[in-house]
């Protein structure tokens, strides 16, 4: 794959054989981020478990305390009393069997999270086929499946993540904007790695935290000490 002249000379202030501590690799990551615009800075974790097993599954959400640096998108379906509270929260929709209908039939998906109430799990169930692929399916252990929909709503918006496993055995989340600096970088990673730590399954045999690596959106990946994480 042929890079680009910003990511060659970036690349060359990385030193490929060193694991970095999580302060000096952010601030690292921030020098790296050489586009115009404000980079994301993604956080990958790869883990000693086997995602094909039920019983070695990590997945689960955490807020971010200074958030993601992105305006979130949430919509809520839910009836009544939740309805109004997601709407109170500040949720950019709030609908039922429309709203339903609309994802359905109008391939609607320009939202970045979507949460509902319990009762109304079997109708948005049938939304899987579009909303899974994407990533946008609610769930419980994410905290987008409650009854309390105003606290999901406000939490998805002040910067909720949600974490999970990919196929390889890697969690793949972003940690705030180059703009944030290094030390609230840290902070936010810092919440991340504790909260994946304490999933850790039952399940799991021998080192559990395998790498840890931090990248801006268009810079070179700077591998952190994950030794410092315990795991």
């Amino acid at each position: 794959m042929k890079h680009g002249k910003h990511y060659v000379d970036s690349k060359k202030l990385v030193d490929r054989t060193k694991l970095y501590d999580s302060a000096e690799g952010l601030d690292l990551c921030c020098q790296t981020a050489k586009a115009k615009f404000d980079e994301t800075v993604e956080l990958h974790v790869r883990l000693g478990v086997d995602s094909r097993h039920a019983d070695q599954q990590v997945r689960g959400a955490v807020v971010l305390p200074h958030g993601t640096g992105k305006n979130v998108r949430v919509i809520a379906i839910a009836k009544g009393d939740a309805a109004k509270a997601a709407e109170e929260a500040g949720a950019m929709m709030v609908g039922d069997t429309d709203l339903i209908a609309k994802i359905q039939n109008e391939g609607f998906i320009d939202f970045d999270v979507l949460v509902t109430t319990p009762d109304m799990m079997g109708q948005v169930g049938r939304l899987g086929k579009i909303l899974g692929p994407r990533g946008l399916m609610p769930n419980p252990k994410a905290g987008t499946v409650t009854p309390d929909l105003g606290r999901a709503v406000a939490e998805a918006k002040a910067g909720k993540i949600e974490y999970r496993l990919d196929k390889a055995n890697i969690i793949h989340v972003p940690i705030g904007k180059v703009s944030f600096g290094s030390e609230k970088l840290n902070d936010n990673l810092t919440t991340v790695m504790d909260a994946i730590v304490k999933a850790k399954p039952a399940a799991a045999k021998g080192q559990y935290i395998k790498s840890v690596t931090v990248a801006s959106t268009m810079g070179p990946g700077v591998k952190l000490n994950n030794t410092k994480f315990g795991g």
